[in-house]
């Protein structure tokens, strides 16, 4: 499928116009996918692993249906579980990795690419907003004017606390610790904890993890 000149310049960063009618298509989609989530009672496993997989636009097929519900269930013990309700603008630019828990009220503001990497847990109420707007209220113009925007990062084995809120261009590294209702406005290095509004960093984490991490680094 061919991408307008409009949404790659969303997709790159650069200023765009959101209230086009192919983004408002794709944000009306997604807020009907993120809709059938919310309205399911009790889905199955299979069942909620294709609610997320419609609100992602993820087309990859899905494993044939086993006979017994525990042997079915554990075909996808390795995908994210994502509990509603969910917001998120269009879910194609949201990439999870394995093992990832999105709780409760989740929002993604997925103008640029949002990526969560694999055993990442995140609390109810946490924000990731990768859009943004031009400072200068002229060219910033209301709802008429161009936006804009920055990916977002959190590397594997992260803990974003309750309420937690995740600004454009932030990158959050490997097995670090997010304290609830912190607004992270810069990058975290690798095995820290961080907390505050805005977010500063507390410790460092002691972890095997870490060590191993570094060895890796020096045999690369």
């Amino acid at each position: 499928m061919t991408i307008s000149e409009n949404k790659q310049r969303m997709l790159q960063g650069e200023l765009y116009h959101c209230w086009t009618p192919e983004l408002i298509r794709e944000r009306e989609r997604c807020r009907d996918a993120c809709q059938r989530l919310l309205d399911a009672r009790e889905p199955s496993r299979r069942r909620q692993v294709e609610l997320w997989r419609g609100i992602n636009g993820d087309s990859s097929p899905m494993p044939s249906p086993l006979p017994d519900p525990k042997e079915d269930t554990a075909l996808f013990e390795d995908d994210p579980r994502v509990d509603a309700p969910i917001h998120i603008d269009y879910g194609t630019n949201v990439r999870l990795g394995s093992n990832v828990q999105l709780n409760c009220n989740c929002t993604i503001i997925d103008t640029c690419l949002v990526s969560i990497g694999s055993r990442t847990l995140v609390a109810p109420n946490v924000s990731f907003y990768s859009g943004t707007h031009p400072l200068d209220p002229q060219l910033r113009n209301g709802t008429r004017g161009p936006e804009t925007g920055k990916e977002i990062h959190v590397g594997e084995d992260c803990w974003i606390g309750g309420g937690a809120i995740i600004l454009p261009g932030v990158t959050i590294g490997r097995g670090s610790t997010v304290g609830a209702g912190s607004v992270v406005t810069k990058d975290v290095p690798p095995f820290h904890v961080v907390a505050g509004n805005p977010a500063r960093i507390i410790r460092k984490i002691e972890t095997t993890m870490s060590k191993e991490l570094s060895e890796s680094d020096r045999k690369d």
